[in-house]
C-alpha cells in the first residue's frame, strides 16, 4: 500500500501526517478518512478547485490529469506545475508527499 505523507498545514494538519492508503481510492477520500478535513465543495465531482494539493514527491508516478481537471486547476490558488485536484488522483502503489496550499477557493463557503 502506498504511504501518503502530508506536509504540515496550519489548520488541517499542524504536525503533518503520514498514513497508508489502499490503492484505487482517491487521494481526497484517503485524506478525509485519516482525519484531514480537506475542502471538497463540489463533493469530488471535479467541478471546483477546493481540494487542490501540490504533489511534492511522486508526481511523475500519477496518471496524467484530464482536460476537465486541468480546467479546474486553472482556478486554484497557488497553482504550481505539480498541482492536482485530490479528488481526481487515484492512488496506485507509489508513495506520495503532498502539500495542501494555505488557501482554498471555495465559493460555496465564501
Amino acid at each position: 500500500m502506498p504511504r501518503i505523507t502530508v506536509l504540515p498545514h496550519a489548520e488541517l494538519a499542524p504536525q503533518g501526517a503520514e498514513f497508508e492508503a489502499a490503492p484505487g481510492v482517491s487521494l481526497c477520500d484517503a485524506l478525509l478518512k485519516h482525519g484531514i478535513d480537506i475542502e471538497h465543495a463540489c463533493e469530488k465531482a471535479c467541478c471546483c478547485a477546493s481540494c487542490h494539493v501540490i504533489v511534492r514527491q511522486g508526481f511523475a508516478t500519477l496518471r496524467a490529469a484530464s482536460d476537465e481537471e486541468e480546467d479546474q486547476l486553472g482556478k486554484a490558488w497557488g497553482l504550481e506545475p505539480e498541482s492536482r485536484l485530490s479528488c481526481q488522483v487515484k492512488l496506485a502503489k507509489h508513495d506520495l508527499v503532498v502539500e495542501i496550499p494555505k488557501y482554498s477557493l471555495n465559493l460555496a463557503r465564501e
